[in-house]
């Protein structure tokens, strides 16, 4: 009790209006639950951010096992002087890998099936530097690509819609047509299926075809050019700085177009940017729900406490220091809440890894099945930027939650307080 006479009037008189009295236990027990509304609004906030944060970089991890982090081409969506060019970015900061490659649509046909899909053509010994498929083939080697031998490595997606297995025979048609006395037919070529590959993402594992570079240029008569060069950075988020370096070594020398990543997959990254936003919005309501219940809790205190208020009035107290009164009830309340959510919000972020499982196992169930989803397991990635903002919003909206109670505190006029009392 000593240490608690020597605070400020306004946060001694608030703090014992937070403990239990014989007569205001209901009140007592809405504090309660106000507290425990924003925690719980809290930590489910961190708790969903964190597993988004988790999903978006598994995702962006699988897609940059494929993608390029930057690549060059010409306008005409084809590179001449390839070699000319890697010459050229050799040595700029942050690259550490080029491949070249060359990329175009295609026809596989197995027996009476027959599905498109993307063909890349590359060079093993440098696509390898640039790319995960070393890491994910499920069958065969990306070594194994000779030039010379029409071998095709498919997803296994792609290879169980058609039918395949490693050593069979797959024809791969060209859309460039070529010329015959019966008219323009689509030039095609005999592949051995020699690999496959599992990049747990759906759109390379079922639409993706690897062949040698040099094979891939006679099928589609590239000669000596590629459709460009694939860039891997040591982070692929320096694309923004990487790519005006790469310009300014080039200009001049042709009309070269730089993409990265992002621009090649706009639509997904903004789709999980757009639901991260969304999902936001709706956790902060959640919480702002919980916070302005404070205003329930201020509004039933105020009313319970009249006649303290105009006793306390009567021997000096202004207004203001009234206001502060409440405010400071509502503010811990809101403090309180805020701390014990970001501690359970953080504690199960870090553990759900285990948590996940255990309840997969209690209820004999699988939230992420391997053969319906490409992640079977729950990611998560706790980000102390989101914890921070949600730390604050939570504060500021129960800060906000004091104001109108703690005004109607300030505005009792003791003589009406204590004419019944």
């Amino acid at each position: 009790m000593s240490v608690l006479s020597k605070l400020p009037f306004e946060l001694f008189v608030g703090l014992r209006y937070l403990r239990a009295k014989r007569k205001s236990h209901f009140t007592t027990f809405i504090s309660i639950t106000s507290m425990v509304g924003i925690a719980l609004g809290v930590a489910v906030l961190i708790v969903v951010l964190s597993v988004m944060n988790g999903f978006g970089t598994e995702l962006r991890s699988r897609i940059l096992g494929v993608a390029s982090h930057l690549q060059i081409t010409e306008g005409s969506n084809t590179l001449s002087n390839w070699q000319s060019v890697m010459r050229e970015i050799d040595g700029i900061p942050h690259v550490v890998a080029a491949a070249p490659f060359v990329m175009a649509q295609g026809m596989l046909s197995f027996g009476p099936v027959a599905q498109g899909t993307l063909v890349r053509g590359v060079l093993p010994d440098a696509e390898v530097k640039v790319a995960e498929f070393a890491e994910k083939m499920k069958v065969g080697k990306l070594a194994d690509l000779h030039a010379g031998e029409f071998g095709i490595i498919l997803g296994t997606d792609l290879a169980y819609s058609l039918g395949l297995t490693v050593g069979d025979k797959v024809v791969l048609m060209s859309p460039s047509g070529q010329a015959t006395p019966v008219g323009t037919m689509p030039r095609m070529k005999q592949f051995k299926l020699i690999g496959l590959f599992e990049m747990g993402y759906q759109a390379y594992d079922s639409g993706l075809a690897l062949i040698h570079m040099e094979d891939a240029a006679k099928l589609y008569r590239m000669e000596d050019k590629v459709s460009g060069l694939r860039l891997k950075l040591d982070d692929p988020f320096l694309t923004s700085v990487v790519a005006p370096e790469i310009a300014s070594r080039l200009s001049g020398r042709g009309n070269y177009y730089l993409s990265d990543w992002v621009q090649e997959n706009p639509n997904f990254f903004q789709a999980l940017k757009m639901e991260k936003r969304i999902m936001s919005i709706i956790m902060v309501l959640v919480v702002a729900v919980a916070a302005f219940n404070i205003v329930s809790t201020l509004i039933m205190a105020v009313i319970d406490k009249r006649a303290d208020i105009a006793i306390m009035r009567t021997f000096g107290a202004s207004p203001h220091s009234i206001m502060k009164i409440f405010i400071i009830q509502g503010v811990l309340i809101g403090v309180i809440g805020t701390l014990s959510g970001v501690g359970l919000g953080i504690l199960i972020t870090l553990n759900v890894d285990v948590i996940v499982p255990f309840i997969e196992q209690l209820f004999n169930t699988k939230f992420l099945a391997k053969d319906v989803y490409y992640i079977s397991e729950v990611p998560s990635q706790l980000l102390w930027s989101d914890v921070s903002v949600i730390a604050l919003t939570s504060f500021i909206l129960s800060l906000l939650a004091t104001l109108y109670p703690s005004y109607k505190a300030s505005q009792i006029n003791p003589a009406e307080a204590l004419r019944y009392e």
